[in-house]
């Protein structure tokens, strides 16, 4: 079936202190959590708007009843800190999120005031609503920014406890500083643009906020996440390693290392395992982390097993799109199971039209099911989205010496040219060319 797997780790930003409340009776909502615009403010106190989305998130990650899209699915729309209100409805209503929580930050009377906002799609009428303003008094922004969770929560008729209330405002209040807070803030801000400049300027702001503040666990863990994105491994298993040394009840890094741990080149998988464990052990209901332990299962052979976590990661999260592809891979590698396969990967797609890997995926089961054409979409429409993707255009040459020679000789130059310049393609890159040699000279007879 498969040539390779191109397979891509896709980090979220973010981290919380871990509870374990009881699972919400309800279907957990899907909700967008984007920047307050503070296009009146000036440079200086910019930040407020990512510091405000990184409260709401920090504090309504606490509750079962919310399940976050990941920030990275949001690039497609710009960047969300210079989004206006018309964007927020735009990207709400695309990705069919049940509700949009944003806002504005602005100045009246020389005093901050937040204005909260949200859109409901799945019960409401689809029309944006402010809720009560607040006002920040000097010395005062942590706290009010900390309040947004329950707020929100509230005005989305999820009943809280005192002691839920509670957890969701302690952790949307990360740390004391808010010249660390500001750092943590534009560090999340760089990491979103993504890219190899961005990252390492995220990396300079967060080891300053740790240095304002060494036990802001939160930017700790969020310094390994980005170091990972960066291919650091050893420094961002140091530091999630500091981040449960400094709070043992956290479970974004225990996650995490279990990733380090299932993407090393050793085979720890049963450390993988363990780590997962103790993240789910924590938060019962944390979706990535038993998506993370289906993957470990995955790999070491535990097949169903790993149908049991994925499923698991599905109640508690069904739009994860992640999911849906690691069990079309799953289904047909594994079970045989090829109409299932097909619709696991067409629901990973349809959740995330700029999936890479569903698309190699569901491409590479049409492809050994002899479904040249289907397969040779799927592919194109990886190459569209990464013209980079040397996976894509390998597979795609392959297809097309079944159905079109002259077209496979165009894509194994194509194919050779780019992936020449790479090390790491050096053996496939031969093998390319044996296929080259071999058309032209059946093209020539």
């Amino acid at each position: 079936m498969a040539r390779r797997w191109m397979g891509v780790a896709i980090l979220a930003f973010g981290g919380l202190v871990a509870v374990v409340p009881t699972q919400a009776a309800a279907k957990p909502r899907t909700i967008l959590v984007v920047p307050f615009e503070t296009s009146g403010l000036s440079s200086d106190e910019q930040w407020i708007g990512e510091g405000a989305a990184q409260a709401v998130a920090l504090g309504l990650v606490q509750s079962p009843a919310f399940v976050q899209l990941d920030r990275a699915r949001l690039r497609a729309f710009g960047q969300p800190e210079a989004w206006g209100e018309a964007t927020v409805v735009q990207a709400a209503r695309n990705l069919r999120v049940d509700a949009a929580l944003y806002g504005r930050v602005a100045r009246a009377n020389n005093e901050l005031v937040l204005q909260p906002k949200v859109l409901e799609l799945r019960s409401g009428a689809g029309e944006p609503v402010s809720m009560e303003p607040v006002s920040v008094p000097e010395g005062e922004l942590i706290v009010r920014l900390a309040a947004l969770p329950t707020a929100y929560a509230r005005t989305l008729k999820v009943p809280l406890t005192e002691a839920e209330a509670r957890r969701m405002e302690k952790a949307a209040a990360p740390t004391k500083s808010v010249r660390a807070l500001e750092l943590f803030a534009r560090a999340q801000m760089a990491a979103a643009r993504g890219g190899q400049e961005a990252n390492e300027s995220a990396v300079d702001l967060l080891s300053r906020a740790i240095e304002i503040d060494a036990n802001f666990v939160v930017a700790q863990y969020t310094l390994g996440a980005v170091h990972q994105v960066l291919g650091n491994r050893w420094k961002a298993a140091a530091q999630f390693r500091a981040a449960t040394q400094l709070d043992a009840t956290y479970p974004e890094p225990y996650k995490a290392l279990g990733d380090l741990f299932l993407a090393a080149p050793r085979r720890l998988f049963d450390q993988a395992v363990e780590a997962y464990n103790k993240a789910i052990e924590l938060r019962p209901f944390y979706a990535d982390a038993h998506v993370g332990l289906g993957d470990a299962r995955a790999a070491k052979g535990e097949i169903d097993g790993a149908i049991s976590a994925y499923q698991k990661a599905l109640t508690y999260n069904a739009i994860n799109p992640k999911v849906h592809m690691s069990l079309g891979k799953i289904y047909y590698a594994e079970k045989g199971l090829y109409y299932e396969s097909v619709q696991a990967y067409r629901r990973a797609i349809d959740l995330d039209p700029q999936s890479v890997e569903a698309r190699m995926g569901l491409g590479e089961v049409y492809e050994d099911k002899g479904l040249y054409k289907e397969a040779v979409e799927e592919y194109r429409k990886v190459i569209e989205l990464d013209d980079k993707n040397t996976g894509a255009l390998y597979n795609l040459a392959l297809v097309y010496e079944k159905t079109d020679p002259k077209e496979a000789v165009v894509q194994w130059e194509k194919y050779i040219a780019l992936a020449s310049q790479l090390p790491s393609e050096k053996d496939w890159v031969d093998v390319a060319r044996q296929h080259l040699r071999k058309l032209k000279g059946q093209i020539k007879e």
